[in-house]
């Protein structure tokens, strides 16, 4: 059975085709997943360690919140290049489960990109000398924007994992 990619939508389909490009007739979604599946997690990681190691911090500088916003960009793209994917194999259930978790990922994308946002923010603009002693309120916000890191790299690495296993069972399984 051979699949050509880019046909237009079947009739009844809940979104029409994109009509997306594929790369040396390869479509375009399993492309963008593995730089979404790299590059998620590891800013995830430069996040963290933005949160809790102050050297890694200012050695990192833009650098967290920027890789968070190439995330952001890539989520819908990988969304749209997998519906039009699934346009061509078909509503599988395996495709189907791949598809409902993948939904599941812009809040998470949009989380990431706030607090590495709001976290560079704080560290680069608040107005406390660095020699100075902390005040209570600017540990409570470091606290909390710590806290925030962890939780946003932890549930946005776990969905990426969850999301590529469904889809690597979809294809695979």
């Amino acid at each position: 059975m051979s699949l050509a990619f880019n046909e237009p939508a079947r009739a009844g389909s809940r979104v029409p085709s994109m009509d997306l490009p594929d790369i040396a007739g390869l479509p375009l979604h399993p492309l963008i997943v593995h730089a979404l599946v790299v590059l998620l997690p590891l800013t995830a990681i430069a996040l963290v360690l933005g949160a809790i190691v102050p050297a890694a911090r200012r050695r990192l500088g833009a650098v967290t919140p920027l890789a968070a916003l190439l995330v952001l960009a890539l989520v819908p793209v990988t969304i749209l290049a997998g519906e039009d994917l699934k346009e061509t194999v078909g509503p599988l259930p395996a495709v189907e489960h791949h598809e409902s978790l993948g939904r599941m990922l812009p809040p998470w994308a949009v989380a990431l990109f706030v607090v590495a946002v709001a976290q560079w923010g704080w560290h680069r603009f608040r107005t406390s000398r660095p020699d100075a002693e902390p005040r209570r309120g600017d540990r409570v916000i470091s606290a909390v924007l710590a806290v925030a890191a962890v939780i946003v790299a932890a549930g946005s690495t776990v969905m990426i994992v969850l999301i590529g296993e469904a889809g690597a069972r979809s294809v695979w399984g």
